[in-house]
């Protein structure tokens, strides 16, 4: 008999929601097979059988939340399908693999002497917080019904205890009016939906954000793409060549000219990242996720264009993975692709600045002592006015309007 464990996917992942089951008990199960799909703040995760057999029982239902190192199903090994004779009590009364469910990945899982005596299972992230904070394991709460000690764990020791003191349990019901259905359709948010509100929330409240704007002729980056668009999906095995490489490669040389607005606040420090990795802003169904093209300094067009293709298709397919997502050092979105003639982008995660596309719209403009009918785009830059002056804000975005201007340029930076 085999558990279907939810497994460890990420140090910040604690919990997730069963999207979907894709077999039901009494289905046979090979070794191997994606049998449930979970969903997390972050991506939709495959959880496989690791025996064949049949799913003899599933203990948590879809939309139910699920800890991680949680036993949700239970494979019984061969063909016996739904015809458990022999000895059910003895499998029932065995418990057992529910000690063992942390063997099966130790990995991430250190044993540590208390000053207790006790011996504590815990993260190596919250083994070093609770040095820094002086806080003996033994002490700490674990949420993980195995007993594992997270980070999280450790963040929440001491601050529980005041949550009760507060007593607002009372405003949020007098706050939630009734809802007639008959006029209100009642729609429950997903996971990510969730994550994706709060994080927002979070940029907003803990950044000092302010947003500047400009606009790019885009006349000589279209013309360049018309004259060679054939010829490069000739050269690139079909490979189409799209706005986005132009785009990223001006913003990969802007962010050379200027660090700060490739950087990030850690505590009291600012750290220049000397790497240039470039998130760019994909829609799904279930909200808008960033996954993260690597070294955009080393990737010529087509390289470019192919990582943007493939993520997009793999955020559609929901197909991600966590590291698909993770240490991007500045993001890219594009709101023209919904019709967006301007906005004001809100900055990523911990990133110090977001530069926002728009639509493409003739408008006139004076171009010498003539006025002419010209493919415009507003473009906007978002940015964190602790680490980034106004000067190199405004700078960084001319920079990125100049060569898209003069896209030979560009190619020279290449």
């Amino acid at each position: 008999m085999a558990e279907i464990i939810v497994p460890e996917l990420a140090e910040s992942i604690t919990e997730g929601t069963i999207a979907q089951w894709v077999k039901k008990p009494g289905d046979k199960v090979e070794k191997g097979e994606f049998i449930v799909e979970l969903e997390t703040d972050k991506v939709n995760a495959e959880i496989i059988s690791e025996e064949a057999g049949i799913l003899k029982e599933i203990l948590a239902e879809e939309g139910d939340t699920v800890l991680v190192g949680a036993v949700i199903a239970i494979v019984e090994a061969g063909d016996a399908a739904a015809t458990p004779a022999p000895t059910p009590a003895v499998e029932e009364a065995a418990p057992a693999p529910a000690v063992e469910a942390p063997k099966a990945a130790p990995a991430p899982v250190v044993v540590e002497e208390s000053s207790s005596t006790e011996r504590v299972i815990a993260s190596p992230a919250a083994r070093k917080l609770a040095r820094e904070k002086g806080i003996d394991l033994a002490s700490v709460s674990p949420v993980d019904p195995q007993g594992r000690v997270r980070v999280q764990d450790v963040a929440a020791h001491g601050t529980a205890p005041a949550a009760p003191a507060a007593k607002p349990a009372e405003a949020p019901k007098a706050a939630t009016p009734a809802v007639d259905e008959s006029r209100v359709t009642v729609e429950k948010m997903s996971r990510r939906r969730q994550t994706i509100a709060t994080r927002l929330l979070e940029v907003k409240q803990s950044t000092a954000m302010l947003t500047t704007f400009n606009e790019i002729d885009m006349t000589n980056v279209m013309a360049l793409r018309s004259r060679k668009k054939d010829q490069f999906q000739e050269k690139h095995d079909g490979t189409r060549l799209g706005f986005m490489s132009f785009f990223t490669k001006a913003v990969v040389a802007a962010l050379k000219k200027y660090p700060y607005v490739n950087a990030q606040i850690v505590g009291n420090e600012i750290h220049l990242n000397n790497f240039y990795d470039v998130g760019v802003a994909v829609s799904t169904d279930d909200g808008l996720v960033v996954p993260v093209v690597r070294d955009c300094d080393r990737k010529n067009f087509a390289e470019i264009e192919d990582a943007i293709g493939g993520l997009a298709k793999k955020a559609r397919d929901k197909k991600l993975q966590i590291a698909d997502l993770q240490g991007g050092s500045f993001t890219i979105t594009n709101g023209g692709v919904f019709g967006s003639l301007m906005s004001t982008p809100i900055m990523n995660g911990t990133q110090a600045a977001i530069l926002g596309m728009h639509t493409i719209q003739k408008r006139p403009i004076a171009v010498g002592d003539e006025v002419q009918i010209r493919p415009m785009m507003y473009v906007a830059l978002s940015y964190d006015h602790r680490i980034i002056d106004g000067k190199d804000s405004v700078g960084f975005l001319k920079t990125v309007k100049e060569l898209l201007e003069n896209p030979e340029d560009l190619l020279l930076e290449s």
